[in-house]
């Protein structure tokens, strides 16, 4: 099984930044997609942003213009950079993959992230 190590969550103070690390134990170049999702008290889980194998990246509408996608090919790991952020975006953040040979969907165990002053 893949395994999914985030870190990098914390508290910030509305306006902040953080930046988010996902770690895979295999080469990033096994997964046909890398990505981050979030989840707020009673709200759905909804879609950050994603990069494919060959760097196309996809983000949500609530955090494009805010929010960085990127990877380290040689650490296997990818990266949120999120800045301006404000009490909405306040969720457990948590990585995911598709294995690019059996399609198999692999969860990180997730990291908290809060705003607030």
């Amino acid at each position: 099984q893949v395994q999914l190590v985030e870190s990098g969550g914390g508290l910030v103070q509305p306006g902040g930044s953080l930046r988010l690390s996902c770690a895979a134990s295999g080469s990033i170049f096994s997964f046909y997609v890398m990505g981050w999702y979030r989840q707020a008290p009673g709200k759905q889980r909804e879609l950050v942003a994603s990069i494919t194998g060959s760097g196309f990246v996809n983000s949500g509408d609530s955090v494009k213009g805010r929010f960085t996608l990127s990877r380290d090919d040689a650490k296997n790991t990818v990266y949120l950079q999120m800045n301006s952020l404000t009490p909405e975006d306040t969720a457990v953040y948590y990585c995911n993959s598709i294995s690019r040979v059996d399609y198999i969907i692999s969860w990180g165990q997730g990291t908290q992230v809060t705003v607030s002053s």
